[in-house]
């Protein structure tokens, strides 16, 4: 092999090296063309995308006041029916309890005394009521006593209240 051969053959090497270069600047030119229209279609959905959402964003804020006032209405109306419930509980109580003594009354089986609490606390009632009667005929009493026999009222109120403190 001679020294030319070799020279040959390496400039042959080095033009081809040449060519693949030119090439490549030429497809990294086509590529960064490429490129450069595929971020203007990029931007331009991501401009399409956050229009949209700013739309819905805006949508939902004046949706805000409306629905505040359907939660407002919403809330009177369920107090209300909490307060008609409550009212109709009350009455449903009372409609039982009237029923309770009509029939208890009607019921001959039925211990008027063991079954029914409202008799027993009428007739609580009505023995206190009595007591207490008793304790004003007796005060009643008392008080003309005293008055008959010519004692000072006030001055036996005062000495006992002095006593009371003692």
């Amino acid at each position: 092999m001679s020294f030319s051969y070799l020279k040959n053959k390496f400039k042959k090497k080095k033009e081809e090296g040449a060519e693949k270069e030119d090439n490549v600047e030429i497809i990294k030119l086509d590529e960064l063309e490429n490129t450069e229209e595929e971020r203007e279609e990029e931007t331009k959905k991501e401009d399409e995308l956050l229009t949209q959402v700013m739309t819905r964003i805006n949508e939902i804020e004046n949706d805000i006041p409306r629905i505040k006032v359907s939660i407002d209405t919403l809330k009177s109306q369920i107090q209300e029916l909490r307060e008609e419930m409550d009212k109709l509980n009350k009455t449903i109580k009372d409609v039982m309890m009237l029923y309770e003594v009509v029939s208890q009354e009607v019921n001959p089986f039925k211990d008027q005394e063991r079954d029914n609490p409202l008799v027993n606390e009428i007739h609580n009632l009505a023995k206190q009521v009595e007591e207490l009667r008793t304790e004003l005929t007796q005060i009643k009493s008392d008080l003309r006593l005293l008055a008959t026999h010519g004692i000072n009222i006030d001055e036996l109120i005062y000495d006992v209240l002095e006593e009371g403190e003692l």
